[in-house]
């Protein structure tokens, strides 16, 4: 059995390479820096090049590489080159070769691989610790002090039953059905089903369809506590590269990896994706549901950011599974948390009626069902103009917050490389060269507390990056960019076991 689930060709590899010419990135942990400023030998340079590709994810780990003497030809470098850029990348952990199996990308076993969950800092941290972490807001007031007072109005019959709506209460589904049709996806309450937030939501897809060791396909950087769940439900990821900057799914890898992995699944994100912010173009979305369709792939789509659009007037693609008719490919998770407020902890599932009823089956053995209170919350959000008014009210504070901390980053870090997007929110930073998870460590001990890039991908990739969400404005934004610039000039000295005690602000 090949140790490899996907493959990145010789001539793509040489355009990837291709690409860090103009850039001499530093201090990314496992990069060579020339002695005494003379250049590098010619297979020092493909192995670095190749070492970086790996840990910026942007070819995957455990992928085949081109046989040495296709990958000469694409670079037009002799055998011999290529095959020393191969030993040492060998040697240091970056490659592993089978005889009959080829050679694969790997990590070295003393990386450390994102394990942790993107866990809200506690309250009583707030006074000294700016949390870049989480990437969650306060409640829109006015909205969710009416939202509660409705459901309570509604929640006299409901507290008369046994309380146990395993499939969700009949008048949310509903909602969250027209909601769908709405946006031109005719959709019936028996294609709904109302979760404990999207976590919830995917958990339950993957208790059902994705058992231990089975492979499933996900964007390379992904959401990190999706991935995280995945790997302790046992899953076997296969990261799929996503598109240079915001352009969203690289569909000729989607193809390749769903043709040669033969994944049982894939979780993708669409829209205003996590944590990049790209957003799928209706073309790629047609593409990758017809890709998944013929590959005999479940396709989950998350809908998380789907409300966060941050540009007036941007015509958004529709829905994934409007490319979806027959609703067999594709099943849509979908969340308050981000549109609203995570603390209602309601999320929902899109799908095909038969799929509904076996996710609500199999409810019985895990949750049973959601609370009714805050199903009666979010019904009264969506059956009045209390949803669009709280939504309006989200947009605006995450675009304020959105542009504060960009512009607050480009003073401090203006060596950080980023692309803003149109929606979401996140930002997704290359940290100049340098570590993303020696930036974490030195920015929590100054008092800022930022995700590294490793979180978001499959073993170890994304070293040379951070996610920053737009939860921070005005004068906090700042202060957190003056931090994160500390702590990246400690990273580059090599300084960072002299780093203080984070110092008290006050907003």
């Amino acid at each position: 059995m090949s140790h490899w689930t996907s493959s990145v060709g010789a001539q793509k590899l040489a355009r990837l390479l291709g690409s860090q010419r103009d850039r001499e990135p530093q201090g990314v942990r496992g990069t060579v820096t020339p002695l005494g400023g003379r250049r590098a030998p010619a297979y020092r340079s493909l192995a670095d090049g190749i070492r970086l590709l790996v840990l910026e994810g942007r070819v995957p780990v455990a992928a085949r590489l081109p046989a040495e003497r296709e990958l000469a030809a694409a670079l037009s470098v002799s055998r011999t080159t290529v095959a020393a850029a191969y030993e040492a990348l060998r040697s240091e952990g970056f490659l592993e070769s089978r005889r009959g199996a080829g050679s694969w990308t790997a990590v070295p076993a003393g990386n450390p691989l994102p394990t942790r969950a993107l866990d809200p800092l506690p309250p009583e941290a707030a006074g000294s610790v700016i949390d870049l972490g989480c990437a969650a807001l306060p409640a829109p007031e006015p909205w969710l002090g009416r939202a509660v007072q409705g459901a309570l109005e509604e929640l006299p019959p409901y507290a008369a039953t046994h309380g146990d709506y395993p499939a969700g209460l009949p008048a949310l589904r509903q909602a969250v059905a027209d909601r769908y049709t709405a946006r031109g996806v005719p959709t019936m309450p028996e294609q709904i089903m109302i979760t404990t937030g999207a976590m919830g939501a995917v958990a339950a897809i993957c208790r059902l369809f994705a058992g231990r060791g089975e492979r499933v396909a996900v964007d390379s950087p992904s959401y990190a506590n999706v991935l995280q769940l995945m790997r302790e439900a046992g899953a076997r990821l296969v990261p799929v590269a996503m598109g240079d900057g915001l352009a969203g799914w690289d569909l000729p890898a989607w193809r390749q990896v769903l043709r040669d992995a033969a994944p049982r699944m894939a979780y993708v994100i669409g829209d205003f994706h996590n944590p990049t912010g790209a957003l799928a173009s209706e073309e790629q979305r047609r593409q990758l549901v017809e890709a998944a369709r013929a590959a005999g792939t479940l396709l989950v789509a998350d809908e998380t950011m789907a409300d966060l659009c941050l540009e007036p007037g941007l015509e958004l693609p529709r829905p994934v599974c409007a490319f979806d008719p027959a609703g067999s490919a594709v099943i849509t998770v979908g969340s308050a948390s981000k549109s609203f407020w995570a603390g209602l902890r309601i999320g929902w599932v899109r799908a095909a009626p038969d799929v509904i009823r076996s996710l609500v089956a199999a409810r019985a053995y895990a949750d049973l069902g959601t609370p009714v209170l805050e199903q009666l919350a979010v019904t009264w959000l969506m059956t009045t103009e209390g949803w669009d008014a709280a939504v309006g009210i989200r947009r605006t504070t995450t675009r304020e917050s959105r542009d504060s901390l960009v512009a607050a980053v480009r003073r401090h870090l203006p060596d950080w490389e980023f692309t803003v997007p149109r929606g979401g929110l996140t930002l997704w930073v290359r940290t100049g060269g340098l570590s993303g998870s020696r930036i974490a460590e030195a920015g929590e001990r100054l008092g800022v507390r930022v995700p590294s890039g490793p979180r978001f991908g499959v073993d170890g990739a994304f070293e040379g990056y951070v996610r920053l969400p737009f939860t921070v404005t005005g004068a906090v934004a700042e202060e957190a960019a003056s931090r994160l610039a500390e702590a990246a000039r400690l990273v580059a000295s090599g300084a960072t076991a002299a780093v203080e005690a984070p110092r008290t602000f006050v907003a």
